[in-house]
């Protein structure tokens, strides 16, 4: 039976998308420093002495991609089955982080990352819940942690709170018995709160996801428009699209990563949910007006005046704005 709130060619088209991971240059820098810093991790497990776990502090503005790649790496970590010590396989769980927890949240969010539960009553002293961290990740070959957003749980804290924060990050990477790799992802605020705890700060390897550059300074397109036009051929073509001419201009392409507000993840959202547009359509090609029409739709503007159409885009839309425009005065 046909249900009216199943478009079919979307479900299809969506679930196969989720699937596919666009491979950017970061992406290879990303998978190198872990896996570097993975491999200390295992050799000096194997070795059977005392150390301190050295961790990722993965940091970018908002929309540029951080938790997607990161999620991807790690699920093909996890899937890679690496022998651990003992009969475990390597695993690294992941934890979402939200700006109303205390140590104690923290603690109770970890746990609920390894399986298991404790209530956000519980009287557990922050010892205590730890050593249940630690205690559950080793019985599980669990190497590390990824804290996404972990910004939020410092952000309008005062001082104590932040170190209580902090401190704990530190705890698990320095156990005595079972220390843990962190990844800890965020805006670029979460630097400074890392740089508060010497200790922790000294303990982390540091990657930051840049903006789309389009600027090459040789009088030739730069890289980035090359991986633009790779971007929308690769999703169009993944759903049985052509593209239309229009789409592969560096006028386009400069549009595009504009109203994506130079962001790698912001745009390929856009790329996506134009893609999505055609195939509602029922179009054998996608062309400018896809990208307008969700341009329209997300923001509510006029078709006359979005990145795509309006002629003075390059001063009316803002790189710190996103989906905002800013009349010149």
């Amino acid at each position: 039976m046909n249900n009216p709130f199943v478009i079919s060619s979307l479900v299809d088209m969506n679930a196969d998308l989720a699937q596919r991971h666009f491979p950017l240059a970061r992406s290879a820098k990303l998978q190198q420093t872990f896996s570097q810093l993975f491999s200390r991790h295992l050799g000096l497990l194997q070795s059977g002495k005392r150390f301190e776990a050295h961790s990722l502090l993965v940091t970018g503005p908002s929309g540029t991609g951080k938790t997607t790649e990161i999620d991807d790496m790690l699920k093909r970590f996890n899937d890679s089955s690496v022998p651990m010590p003992g009969d475990n396989r390597a695993q690294f769980a992941s934890c979402v982080l939200d700006a109303k927890g205390s140590w104690k949240d923290l603690g109770r969010k970890t746990l609920d990352s390894l399986g298991y539960s404790i209530t956000s009553k519980t009287r557990r002293t922050q010892f205590e819940i730890w050593n249940l961290v630690i205690l559950q990740a080793k019985r599980q070959g669990v190497v590390g942690i990824h804290y996404d957003e972990a910004q939020h749980i410092m952000r309008g804290k005062s001082e104590a709170e932040v170190m209580s924060v902090l401190d704990a990050f530190k705890t698990l990477m320095k156990s005595h018995d079972w220390p843990l790799m962190l990844i800890l992802s965020g805006v670029p605020e979460l630097g400074g709160y890392v740089q508060l705890e010497p200790q922790l700060d000294r303990l982390m390897t540091r990657i930051e996801f840049g903006e789309i550059d389009l600027n090459s300074g040789k009088g030739e397109p730069a890289q980035d428009y090359h991986i633009l036009n790779e971007i929308v051929g690769s999703y169009a073509i993944s759903a049985g699209l052509d593209v239309s001419g229009d789409l592969q201009t560096g006028d386009f392409l400069h549009r595009l990563a504009t109203a994506g507000a130079f962001r790698w993840g912001l745009v390929i959202d856009l790329v996506v949910d134009a893609v999505a547009w055609a195939k509602v359509r029922q179009a054998d090609k996608m062309d400018l007006s896809d990208f307008v029409e969700v341009w329209c739709e997300k923001t509510g503007m006029n078709q006359l005046a979005t990145p795509f159409t309006y002629e003075g885009y390059d001063t009316m839309f803002r790189k710190d704005k996103p989906f905002r425009a800013s009349i010149p005065t």
